[in-house]
């Protein structure tokens, strides 16, 4: 078989598919890879140009040629992007579980350490240096790194795990300054457009390289958390149970701290800063199956996956003009995080 752009992503999709379903067993809840499954089908044929099932299936199985102007749209554009967003939202959506357990705080997000406020100095100011679109995600993947060094760096020999939060904080906020300085001497005609644009996260520009570069990144970062899934129960109970039961916390910090921010740091590289996912999944997540990370680590990369692909689609459906992924995942994140803490709070809890 010749491996052409159709056979390639085929194969990938193939691949996904497989280990969807490797997810779904382990957390047995198969009604989440029918959605996930049903939710890409939906993303593939509608759009600005919408496409018949048929003409889908049709370039899936081969049966026949299709439109050359569906083969390419289909390939070079929402492949790509629904692709990517199976990868981003999962990853978001497991870096929000490692981090809210480690923390043993429903309230933190991948960002609570100051990396996204890296990423997004790092993209800005590389726009702001006019330099490419590999090099704004360069950029912006070694400002993550930075800013998590610097986090570490103001915690000093403090292992709590509030020092390190409070650390975060400080980063973020300086990042944060940073990223407006950069946007105040920016050129208002030209570069600061851009630079607010990538802030506000998109998948428009998303290649299929792209996406085949950073999946085994995701792929490798996702592994030691699900690994580990059952340190992060016993830590629950607190660090003096979890070091009587064989469980060395600050190796388990450790490895939290690098899988989740390398997942952070990858995805929001080629997207922009996409907030909300990292922490309203978990807790949807965390409703639904459960507070096992054993389960609940796959269930979050599947609902995450289903979350931003929903987003996605609504951000290039609903006008015109493509809406920032960053606006529709707070007007929807929002009002769900307020049910969901609701509900949480009337059953006493799942956390618990």
């Amino acid at each position: 078989m010749k491996i052409n752009k159709r056979n390639m992503w085929l194969i990938g999709l193939l691949i996904g598919l497989i280990v969807l379903c490797l997810l779904s067993l382990s957390v047995g809840r198969y009604p989440l890879l029918v959605l996930v499954v049903v939710l890409c089908l939906l993303s593939l044929s509608l759009g600005r140009y919408p496409l018949p099932m048929s003409d889908i299936l049709a370039f899936v199985f081969g049966q026949k040629v299709v439109d050359e102007h569906t083969a390419l749209l289909l390939t070079d554009v929402r492949l790509p992007r629904i692709a990517a967003a199976l990868l981003v939202g999962g990853a978001l959506s497991v870096s929000g579980v490692a981090y809210q357990g480690m923390f043993k705080n429903p309230l933190i997000s991948p960002d609570i350490l100051g990396v996204s406020s890296g990423a997004g100095f790092g993209a800005a100011l590389a726009i702001l240096l006019s330099w490419s679109m590999l090099g704004i995600q360069l950029s912006a993947f070694a400002f993550v790194l930075i800013a998590l060094a610097l986090s570490k760096r103001i915690s000093g020999v403090h292992s709590q795990a509030l020092v390190l939060l409070l650390s975060g904080i400080i980063t973020g906020a300086m990042f944060g300054a940073f990223i407006s300085l950069t946007k105040y001497i920016a050129d208002a005609e030209y570069k600061l457009p851009d630079i607010t644009f990538w802030l506000m996260g998109s998948l428009t520009n998303v290649t299929a390289t792209q996406v085949l570069t950073i999946a085994p990144i995701v792929l490798l970062a996702v592994l030691p958390l699900y690994f580990s899934s059952w340190r992060l129960n016993v830590l629950s109970f607190g660090e003096d149970e979890a070091h009587t039961m064989g469980v060395q916390v600050q190796r388990l910090r450790l490895v939290v701290i690098l899988s989740a921010t390398l997942l952070t740091a990858t995805v929001v590289s080629i997207t922009g800063l996409i907030g909300w996912i990292g922490l309203v999944v978990p807790h949807i997540a965390r409703f639904i199956i459960g507070s096992d990370n054993r389960y609940l680590l796959p269930a979050a990369f599947m609902l995450g996956s289903s979350f931003l692909i929903v987003i996605d689609l609504l951000s290039r459906t609903l006008s015109a003009l493509e809406i920032p992924l960053g606006i529709i995942a707070s007007i929807i994140g929002a009002p769900i995080f307020f049910f969901v803490l609701k509900s949480v709070k009337s059953k006493q809890s799942v956390w618990e």
